[in-house]
């Protein structure tokens, strides 16, 4: 459990994160964490999913949660002086729901909903697309929220059966942040959370191995979506912000090359950018554009060149210097809501055990220099890419 005390703030953000996420699912069930992550907003045996709902409504606060490759997020934000029921509400929810039959089948509905809205998004087909064939035959390749079949054959069993094999207390944080105090806080949680399953099963992880290839599907839409990238650093690697500085230059950010070439001085892109995303023992480089069938091949190339570039010249100093001001600036500026100080806190504290400060975040960033930049782009971008597009056919 962590706290971060937020003096003048006026909210409490409590958040509980879980230690499991669509990486340790069996094939057959994929897409479980993310329906069990569904199901505890319908209710406990005292709390019906009308009463969660009203009850936060009442008092202006914000009840939700997301599901991660490698956790499951559920948090709250409520005005100061509601935060023991935030809590309290958190711990019934995460202990004791009813996971109804019933409510499985309603929303095993909603669900399939969720995922052909998705599927009406194309660049949201060709990031899941890329995926599958980066981490090919692996869990990582696969859609947080499943697919049409496994979400079709998940039953309330096996919704049970993974809640009580994988939400107990070792894989568990509770944080909060806001105008608390820490012991204060500790009671409530204590409290909240006194019967919380004790022993279960810790999931075992093992790392991506192959990479597939190319891949395209013809699609009728206005554009063509194009998502280009490769395997790239694992979270804990020492040069992850050496990497986020490359990033921010390459396609990051309003200055980037990638910004700079296709939207700014050729107008063949609304939308283009680069990221990059990390995990326990791997991680993922992914550049995408939309543009119009016909200068589909055009955008592949330049981004291409742009990549050639950034291998053989590296970025300038004065690059460098930009992308370090942006990092550490938009990092410090993220942090004035609570909500973003639990959501840091919550999210390192699962994936790696500690809380970095942020002090020491803010001078990892100011340290990179050419040398580490040269030293990550050896390391990174030394595969051709893969390719992904979606839509219709030139």
């Amino acid at each position: 459990m962590a706290t971060e005390h937020v003096p003048g703030a006026l909210s409490v953000a409590t958040g509980v994160w879980v230690g499991v996420g669509s990486r340790d699912e069996p094939a057959e069930l994929s897409g479980v964490s993310h329906f069990l992550e569904h199901l505890l907003f319908k209710g406990t045996p005292t709390r019906s999913s009308q009463d969660i709902s009203r009850s936060v409504d009442r008092v202006g606060g914000d009840f939700n949660a997301f599901t991660a490759k490698e956790y499951t997020a559920y948090y709250c934000r409520l005005p100061a002086r509601h935060a023991v029921f935030g809590v309290d509400l958190l711990g019934d929810v995460l202990i004791r729901p009813a996971l109804r039959e019933t409510d499985v089948d309603s929303e095993r509905l909603v669900i399939l909903e969720e995922l052909a809205m998705d599927d009406d998004s194309p660049d949201d087909v060709a990031h899941r697309m890329f995926a599958a064939q980066l981490f090919a035959d692996h869990p990582l390749g696969r859609e947080t929220a499943g697919d049409r079949d496994t979400v079709q054959a998940i039953n309330a069993a096996d919704v049970r059966q993974f809640f009580e094999s994988h939400y107990h207390a070792g894989s568990m944080v509770v944080t909060l942040a806001g105008p608390i105090d820490h012991d204060e806080a500790l009671q409530l949680v204590s409290n909240a959370f006194a019967d919380v399953r004790t022993s279960g099963h810790k999931a075992e992880r093992t790392a991506p191995t192959s990479v597939g290839g190319d891949d395209s599907m013809d699609d009728d839409t206005e554009q063509i979506h194009i998502v280009m990238g490769l395997r790239s650093l694992a979270r804990g690697d020492e040069d992850r912000e050496a990497l986020d500085v490359v990033n921010h230059v390459f396609g990051g950010g309003l200055s980037s090359r990638l910004f700079e070439e296709i939207r700014e001085r050729r107008g063949l892109a609304y939308s283009v950018y680069s990221g990059a995303s990390a995990y326990t023992d791997s991680g993922a480089f992914q550049m995408y554009a939309g543009t119009q069938p016909e200068h589909g091949p055009e955008v592949v190339d330049l981004m291409r060149s742009e990549l050639d570039r950034l291998v053989s010249d590296g970025i300038t100093d004065d690059e460098l210097d930009v992308a370090v001001g942006y990092l550490t600036g938009a990092f410090e500026l993220g942090l004035e809501d609570t909500g973003a100080r639990m959501a840091r806190n919550g999210g390192q504290l699962i994936t790696t055990g500690s809380i970095r400060p942020i002090a020491e975040q803010v001078a990892r960033w100011a340290a990179v220099d050419q040398t580490a930049v040269k030293r990550t782009i050896a390391r990174v971008f030394i595969d051709d890419p893969i390719t992904v597009t979606v839509g219709p056919t030139t």
